[in-house]
């Protein structure tokens, strides 16, 4: 039996504040906030990505070193990277450039989650 998947996806992080990521993540990259559970420390925000959603979860132990890096298409990763820096946000050094293929942009949560720009300069999408 094939796995019938509905073309959503959520991808969740734990954080150490609900309402502190809540404003950096709608502050900073734009999301929108779609629902909060206080009951159970969860929300979802959606993305400029359709049907794609970042769950964040309140833990006492969240953010770090390892799991999954959210990678995230802009138009301008020079553009993005400026809104970065405004707002103070730690990136992992420079842009890379990958000539011909994607640059590449690693930058941080306040919880210390590693985020990612990319530009695609394939000629797919060039």
């Amino acid at each position: 039996m094939a796995i019938d998947y509905d073309g959503g996806l959520t991808c969740s992080m734990g954080v150490a504040s609900l309402d502190a990521s809540i404003a950096w993540y709608q502050d900073v990259l734009g999301f929108t906030l779609l629902y909060r559970v206080d009951e159970i420390a969860w929300c979802e925000l959606s993305t400029a990505v359709a049907r794609v959603n970042v769950g964040l979860g309140q833990r006492e132990a969240a953010g770090g070193a390892g799991g999954s890096t959210l990678t995230f298409g802009v138009v301008n990763i020079d553009a993005a990277k400026a809104e970065l820096d405004r707002h103070n946000v730690r990136q992992d050094g420079p842009i890379r450039d990958i000539p011909g293929m994607v640059r590449l942009l690693t930058f941080y949560d306040p919880d210390d989650n590693a985020l990612m720009f990319y530009q695609d300069l394939s000629e797919a999408h060039g």
